[in-house]
């Protein structure tokens, strides 16, 4: 079983995951809808049961907003998500579309879904060109579930030449019905570590679940049921990973694409920059700061930090306010730090 520094670890990687591992993989939010309400359920309030559309952190309003953080982070991928997706098939399809119209084949879609969708609905998504379908059953079905409708879904889904799998929180239960069905198609087993949010917290504790420590959002005993398993191809997502991996290596990647000359790239993502509030345009020109070395921006110079530290003491002579900016690298990026100098 291999693992990584985050606590994940795993035998097979589905190709949705290798991008993930890379950061090359957008979040397409389809919707909020659902109705399942898992106690787990991490969704947010500000997502949750509202029929609103993001793309990683961008709310969408035009197709247009899905290509441009598609282009602005160089994705390789996406990974279709809500709520719940079917219940907005029409519009997931148009997405699938717009996607693999746009980047082309090589961009690889894959779709969560907690509902067993026909085998219409499969062909519509398949023929959109989704690449990879990851079934969440509600876990009162996951003993018995080749008695279930999932198993017509799942099956359909393999015969029809999609990637299949079964993604599911990581917690104490008999796995031998979904190992069993998932050996029958091929299929591959990702287990997520049960992870606290503002949303499910409360559920989590009236079952008895704690975090691991003061600093993780992990429960206490999800690695372990995960650990006790065998599958044969099977996949723990641990809490950590998608803190410290996940999300900074697709911050990399998007600073990468959207780096200007002077901003510094940190190790988690982040851009660094200098700020210079006030009229100081004429000190750097005096100074020998060439154009593509500065930005005047609402009224303000930004320009590299260490430009900024060498001639903060003159700046501030001539009546500027003179900081260094930290900030994720998305256009109008939060605000992580500011320093004044």
């Amino acid at each position: 079983m291999e693992k990584d520094k985050s606590g994940s670890f795993f035998n097979y990687l589905p190709d949705g995951c290798g991008l993930c591992y890379k950061g090359a993989k957008m979040v397409l939010f389809v919707t909020g809808l659902c109705g399942k309400n898992c106690f787990y359920c991490p969704v947010s309030n500000n997502r949750r049961e509202k029929d609103v559309i993001f793309v990683n952190e961008r709310q969408v309003r035009r197709d247009e907003d899905i290509i441009e953080e598609a282009v602005s982070m160089d994705a390789l991928g996406t990974g279709i998500t809500g709520g719940e997706p079917l219940l907005r098939l029409e519009r997931v399809v148009h997405y699938i579309k717009l996607l693999k119209g746009r980047f082309g084949v090589s961009h690889h879609i894959h779709l969560y879904t907690a509902l067993a969708p026909n085998r219409g609905a499969l062909l519509s998504l398949r023929d959109a060109g989704l690449d990879e379908i990851r079934f969440h059953p509600p876990p009162h079905l996951w003993t018995n579930i080749e008695r279930t409708y999932y198993k017509d879904s799942i099956t359909a889904a393999h015969e029809l030449g999609i990637c299949t799998g079964i993604e599911i929180p990581s917690i104490q239960a008999d796995f031998s019905g979904i190992l069993s069905l998932l050996d029958e198609v091929d299929g591959f087993l990702n287990l997520n570590e049960l992870e606290f949010s503002e949303t499910n917290a409360g559920e989590l504790k009236k079952r008895g679940y704690v975090p691991v420590d003061d600093i993780s959002s992990g429960a206490k005993g999800s690695k372990e049921a995960a650990e006790s398993l065998k599958g044969r191809k099977l996949r723990f997502c641990s809490s950590a990973f998608k803190d410290a991996v996940q999300l900074r290596e697709r911050f990399k990647r998007i600073a990468r694409k959207n780096a200007r000359d002077f901003d510094e790239i940190t190790d988690d993502g982040t851009l660094v920059y200098g700020i210079i509030e006030g009229n100081g345009l004429k000190l750097l020109k005096e100074a020998g700061v060439t154009g593509d070395m500065y930005s005047v921006h609402n009224g303000s110079i930004e320009t590299a930090w260490w430009i900024t530290d060498d001639l903060a003491e003159e700046l501030k002579k001539s009546g500027c306010r003179v900081s260094v900016i930290e900030r994720y690298p998305m256009k109008d990026g939060m605000l992580v730090e500011k320093t004044p100098l």
